[in-house]
């Protein structure tokens, strides 16, 4: 028995099957021909409505749509989740505080913030979370990679740019030193990589 699905069915359906957010163009590309922007747009703010007095709700991160749950019922949920949220070291989020807030740096401008060396360990545990990515080489010395954070980490966030960062003073316990500062200068960032 063949029954047909409205556009929005469809489109709900696959938000909440799908464990990674979808983009406009992938939800438009679900229907034949295509859904426009405006379209697509008016079935996203309906599934919004529908969704508001539940425990999950519709979201727009950085990576597209997807469906969450709300912060007042993810308490009582927590414990039926069996993958834990991994705890990070205090290196780990310095280095990721000074990559979003300063990218693209290099591993020596986050060592002369930090003033210490940065283990290869604290970095392959950010790529492996999806957080961060080297996205080219400064053009110096041993042309260091250049960090800077991913989609994914917006979308871990539930930011949708860098601009909705908080203020650095909200950070609670991480501190840092003053970030608006250029990270290092490029004679430090060539005697830091001749060292090496």
């Amino acid at each position: 028995m063949n029954q047909s699905v409205s556009i929005e069915a469809l489109i709900e359906a696959a938000l909440l099957t799908q464990s990674e957010a979808l983009n406009e163009k992938t939800l438009s590309a679900l229907t034949d021909p295509p859904l426009s922007s405006d379209e697509l747009t008016s079935i996203l703010e309906a599934l919004q409505i529908r969704w508001q007095e539940r425990a999950l709700s519709l979201v727009h991160s950085a990576e597209g749509w997807r469906f969450q749950v709300t912060h007042a019922a993810y308490p009582r949920l927590a414990s039926l989740d069996v993958q834990r949220t991994p705890r990070y070291s205090r290196a780990v989020l310095e280095t990721l505080a000074i990559i979003a807030y300063q990218q693209p740096v290099t591993r020596s401008d986050i060592e002369a913030i930090r003033g210490v060396a940065v283990s290869s360990n604290v970095l392959q545990t950010l790529q492996d979370r999806g957080w961060i990515e080297i996205i080219g080489q400064r053009d110096s010395l041993g042309r260091p990679n250049l960090w800077a954070t991913t989609a994914g980490f917006l979308s871990d966030l539930q930011l949708e740019d860098l601009s909705q960062l908080p203020p650095l003073t909200e950070l609670g316990e991480l501190v840092l030193p003053d970030l608006n500062e250029p990270a290092v200068d490029q004679s430090t960032a060539e005697e830091l990589s001749e060292d090496r």
